[in-house]
């Protein structure tokens, strides 16, 4: 099931995306289904009564032809974790970038996954809106993520699309500068919608694409599948939760493998396409901040 947050009718209302149409579920309950929020808890906390319910709510929804631009950040209330090298090509990645050599092949190799906090949501952007890059960052890349989105109990709820944007010269001139190559106004986006599991399936093959598109052109495109991670999201998730607390929704983004070359970097006014396959495409415009 599709899960989505959509204006409508002056408001933003909470609904499925299926089959070409959003049926909107906030319409048939305003108390029940204000939000994904709500509808887990009305469901006692199970992903698949929740489905259940949602199922039984879409019979009686208002029915509207989908159009994209409606979508907003399928989450308000939210904190955003991310793993990093896990993939064997963002280990190479970084390893070129950096000039303290090694420290990434041993984050690779190491039991411990690397994990930090990405965003509190005051600095994600939803589908369509902007993602940014540095004022003083000359060398800056997005990375294409699948997210999972976990509860309290880090158990899982579904899976988005994320877009970590990077500043690969800042955390590049020394690792401990990676909360500002990666924490700035602008420096995520997830959407356009959340999937639960049952649809997703197996969350280790699942093919992922990104298209970087300036002036109309394509100036960088990739893919992967996500069976090419090295930890498996049971893994990652029992390492944040360790010790630590989550919040009701919180958004973990599992790493990448597209990384474009090292002459590359991303521009004011460039588009960036992500799409994994079973959820759908994330798109993000770029503004460089001033």
């Amino acid at each position: 099931m599709k899960l989505c947050r959509f204006r409508y009718h002056g408001g933003i209302s909470f609904g499925v995306l299926r089959g070409g149409s959003l049926y909107d579920l906030t319409g048939v309950d305003r108390v029940a289904f204000k939000d994904l929020a709500s509808a887990y808890e009305r469901s006692g906390a199970d992903v698949g009564a929740m489905v259940s319910l949602l199922e039984v709510a879409v019979k009686g929804a208002e029915k509207m032809s989908y159009d994209e631009s409606l979508l907003e950040i399928p989450l308000e209330s939210m904190e955003i974790w991310a793993a990093g090298v896990t993939y064997l090509r963002s280990r190479v990645a970084r390893e070129t970038e950096t000039s303290s050599k090694g420290i990434y092949d041993r984050v690779y190799e190491a039991t411990r996954p690397e994990l930090f906090l990405k965003d509190t949501g005051l600095r994600c952007r939803g589908p369509g809106k902007e993602v940014c890059i540095r004022s003083d960052s000359e060398w800056s890349v997005p990375e294409p993520e699948l997210t999972v989105v976990l509860d309290e109990r880090a158990r899982v709820v579904g899976y988005t699309v994320g877009n970590d944007v990077s500043s690969r010269d800042i955390e590049g001139e020394n690792p401990l500068y990676l909360p500002q190559a990666k924490v700035y106004r602008g420096s995520s986006a997830i959407g356009p919608v959340i999937v639960t599991p049952e649809e997703v399936g197996d969350p280790r093959a699942l093919d992922i694409e990104m298209k970087i598109l300036r002036g109309g052109k394509v100036a960088f495109e990739g893919s992967v599948n996500t069976s090419q991670m090295k930890r498996s999201i049971e893994e990652l998730a029992g390492y944040l939760s360790r010790d630590n607390i989550l919040r009701r929704f919180t958004l973990l983004m599992t790493g990448t493998s597209i990384v474009p070359p090292d002459e590359f970097t991303l521009r004011g006014g460039d588009i960036v396409e992500v799409e994994v396959r079973g959820i759908g495409v994330l798109r993000n415009y770029v503004k460089k901040l001033s």
